[in-house]
């Protein structure tokens, strides 16, 4: 079933011919009773086998002393006993050629230093006998396929089964949610096929589920409620291929620690603590929500609706104000309301009255009945322009829901061409249940509000967009890794947290980012010489470790045109400096003008490694905070997409009669930037602000450099 050997040795937990509960008990209260009773209640079709040394039966089931004592063959072992003996019950099952164990037990490395020894331990067994273990400290597993039907959790709630190709499958590394998050997907008629409350994930991972119901038919949408990522390149690999294949939806809670970079550039003050996540779930094609409810409205869509080409929506109502609603949520969320075509206009005008309107909204009057929704549904879905359709219903007293659902669901079923999702709003109460389970038996959801109509469409567009975008490719250039792994490693030896400005621009060079000509200058008759040298106008400014915003210290002079403006500026420039840090130097430069400014910058993050930020560049880049981030490496599509995914994109594209800046080469400066933080460990963070990005043909350059170094 799973794409490797690793995958499928899961089958040993989710597909048991046979389970054993080590712990099952007579109390009514207690969890081994509870789960030996899911799996009875769920009519698990395999044998199962109660471990109880001090009972004779449980659950009119007869209990053996230990696993050993067992008959016949097991494949799962439930594992529900004091932590201090799982170990002993784990050397047990390996011994007895059980393959699959679930530990439900608490009190493992989620308590401490002994706990996790404990389970350090408990894992030494596990591999020692090639076991596959979920948890510890975890709600179980589920799986409802007919001819497995098994519910190895404690829930009160019993999942409802899919159809054999439609179904969830559902991680969760909360067990307190499990509860939640499986009667809730009952009450929304969202159809589960398997479930995994993963624990502490000793071993088995969201990773390792995700590959594992990578090739499964009878998953068609992957959930994840997430609280930490174990392996972030191993999840990014494995998502980015099964994403291609089938949606994914993730919550994704907590944060990452970001220390005390935070404080040291531009890029780490302007890194939110949950941007390394957001931007590595969006790299993978995953969609995230924002919360456990957003998630279920998107999975309504997502499961059993296909998804829709493009983001061009219809709206089909009976009542304008929530026609408006739903549009105005739409244009909020990055869809369009396309105007219908001539021939749907004219043949909707044929079924709707006078006082209704066939334009997009289609407002077919709150008198609609079933007679006016069949048609518009099937003109509506059968306009060119139409990527996916939401019809709504106000129920009034005089009209039959029951009815009008029908005639929803026979337009959808008269549209033979390409299919296009549909989802629905019921609003009211009058006779409105009969037409929601016939509306959501023939696979369409029904939400309570138009606009959670719409953020379900909005999710799957994103996700086709991701979908759909082509595979980027890594680029490697050929740079002086030496000589930048020198410059680090000298400043590390001499215990800076800074690289000197000299040292950032040495950096930069390596890998092949051109700096504007610089030097430090230490007198007036100095900076005229250097003007005189590169060519004024230029700059001074001053530089130091503890300046990080020199423009707040009026510690920048521009536009020096001759002599007496440089040794001027210096001189007033050095009075400066002195009362606010005597050991700041003075660095004078090439001005330069024209192009655009624009922010390159990286962090480390501790789970996820390095991350690229991007956006427009210069004094009030914390102000406008308009930066896209990527989780590096990255390729020369995320590259292309960094740079056009920020709000003043078109400033660089061209605007009113500009010249457009050279792309090309600010992609490239991203992917060297790349590179250089990948190969380069010992950077923490950098700034490059401003880069000055000119139009092509023209010379693009690095003005300033901030480098902080991890020791």
């Amino acid at each position: 079933m799973g794409g490797n050997e690793g995958a499928r040795s899961l089958d040993a937990v989710f597909r048991p011919r046979s389970i054993a509960v080590v712990g099952a008990s007579r109390d009514r209260t207690s969890i081994g009773r509870e789960i030996l009773h899911n799996l009875i209640e769920y009519e698990f079709e395999g044998p199962l086998f109660a471990v109880n040394p001090r009972a004779a039966t449980v659950h009119s089931l007869k209990c053996y002393p230990d696993v050993l004592a067992i008959p016949d063959p097991v494949d799962l072992a439930v594992i529900v006993v004091p932590a201090p003996i799982v170990r002993e019950v784990v050397e047990q099952c390996g011994r007895k050629g059980v393959k699959g164990l679930v530990v439900i037990t608490a009190g493992f490395r989620e308590t401490g230093a002994e706990g996790a020894r404990r389970e350090a331990e408990v894992m030494e067994r596990v591999r020692s006998f090639g076991m596959r273990l979920v948890g510890p400290n975890c709600m179980g597993v589920i799986n409802t396929a007919p001819g497995v039907r098994m519910n190895a959790t404690f829930a009160k709630a019993m999942p409802m089964a899919g159809l054999p190709t439609q179904g969830i499958g559902f991680i969760s590394q909360s067990g307190a949610l499990g509860e939640a998050i499986l009667a809730n997907a009952r009450d929304m008629n969202l159809a589960l096929s398997m479930f995994a409350s993963a624990g502490n994930k000793a071993d088995v991972s969201g990773n390792d589920l995700l590959e594992y119901w990578e090739d499964d038919d009878s998953v068609s949408l992957i959930l994840m409620y997430l609280e930490s990522f174990g392996n972030p390149a191993r999840f990014t690999r494995i998502a980015r291929r099964v994403t291609r294949r089938k949606p994914v939806l993730a919550v994704k809670a907590g944060r990452s620690v970001t220390g005390a970079r935070a404080a040291a550039t531009h890029t780490g003050s302007m890194s939110g603590p949950d941007v390394a996540a957001e931007s590595l779930l969006a790299q993978c094609g995953v969609i995230r929500a924002r919360t456990i409810e957003e998630m279920f409205v998107f999975a309504r869509t997502f499961l059993r609706q296909p998804i829709p080409a493009g983001p061009r929506v219809a709206i089909v109502t009976n009542s304008g104000g929530p026609g408006i609603l739903a549009a105005d949520a739409c244009e909020n969320l990055g869809l369009s309301l396309p105007p219908l075509g001539r021939a749907t206009l004219d043949a909707l005008r044929r079924v709707i009255p006078p006082e209704g309107s066939p334009a997009n909204p289609v407002d077919l009057i709150a008198s609609a009945g079933p007679e006016r929704y069949e048609p518009a549904v099937r003109l509506a879905l059968a306009d060119p322009d139409v990527d996916a359709l939401l019809v709504i219903f106000v129920s009034p007293i005089m009209i039959d829901a029951h009815a009008v659902a029908r005639a929803i669901v026979a337009g959808v079923a008269s549209w033979q061409g390409a299919a296009k999702p549909v989802v629905t709003c019921f609003m009211g109460k009058i006779g409105w249940e009969e037409g929601i389970r016939e509306l959501e038996g023939h696979g369409i959801p029904v939400y309570s509000f138009p606009e959670l109509a719409v953020e379900g469409l909005a999710a799957a567009v994103r996700y086709g967009g991701l979908r759909s975008r082509p595979e980027g490719l890594p680029v490697h250039f050929t740079t002086r890794r030496e000589k930048a792994a020198d410059l680090l490693r000298q400043a590390a030896d001499e215990g800076k947290e800074t690289l000197s400005y000299a040292a950032g621009s040495d950096l930069l060079e390596a890998y092949g980012i051109p700096m504007a000509p610089s030097r430090v200058v230490a007198s007036p008759a100095e900076a005229i010489a250097f003007g005189l040298e590169v060519g004024y106008p230029i700059v001074l400014k001053g530089t130091s470790p503890r300046i990080i915003h020199k423009t707040e210290l009026k510690a920048v002079r521009l536009d020096l045109r001759d002599g007496d403006a440089a040794g001027s500026a210096w001189t007033h420039l050095r009075a400066v400096l002195d009362a606010a840090d005597p050991e700041a130097t003075i660095l004078a430069q090439k001005m330069i003008t024209g192009g655009r400014e624009v922010i390159l910058g990286a962090f480390r993050d501790p789970q996820f490694g390095g991350v690229a930020m991007f956006g427009l560049g210069g004094v009030y880049v914390e102000v406008l905070r308009d930066v896209a981030y990527r989780v590096l490496p990255i390729t020369d599509r995320e590259a292309s997409e960094m740079v056009r995914s920020i709000r003043g994109y078109p400033l660089l594209a061209g605007v009113r009669g500009e010249s457009a800046v050279d792309l090309d080469m600010l992609e490239q400066t991203l992917l060297r930037l790349s590179q250089m933080v990948m190969e380069q460990e010992s950077i923490a963070s950098l700034d490059i602000n401003p880069f000055i990005v000119s139009p092509p043909g023209a010379i693009s350059l690095a003005v300033d450099v901030r480098v902080s170094v991890k020791r």
